[in-house]
């Protein structure tokens, strides 16, 4: 590995990291997903930034949305705006495209908590 890859490497787990941490802050997220087998995740030395997989020309974040015990109708419609909203900041962050996949949802109470 030379000089430029090493660079690029540590460029791209910062990233990594970055969006990860980005991402939990979007309202609705209730944190990010590795996926069926844990395969979504940027590795790093020691440790891995699970839910998040990038390289120079795309990406994927998986997350878990908070699903809120209102009306179906609206329920749906934030989930597509949380997704986006994902999309959108990881997007930023990477400046490569993004896609989300939504990996599971945990239903909430008025009051934010989980069950």
């Amino acid at each position: 590995m030379n000089a430029t890859e090493t660079d690029t490497d540590t460029g791209s787990a910062d990233r990594a990291e970055r969006i990860a941490h980005a991402v939990l802050s979007v309202l609705g997220v209730a944190g990010l997903d590795g996926g069926r087998f844990g395969e979504v995740a940027t590795y790093l030395p020691g440790r891995r930034v699970t839910g998040v997989s990038l390289d120079d020309e795309k990406g994927e974040v998986h997350i878990v949305v908070a699903w809120p015990a209102e009306d179906d109708l609206a329920r749906s419609l934030d989930l597509l705006a949380t997704a986006e909203n994902v999309r959108a900041v990881a997007q930023e962050i990477a400046g490569v495209p993004i896609t989300v996949t939504v990996e599971d949802i945990v239903a909430t109470g008025r009051d934010g908590t989980e069950h």
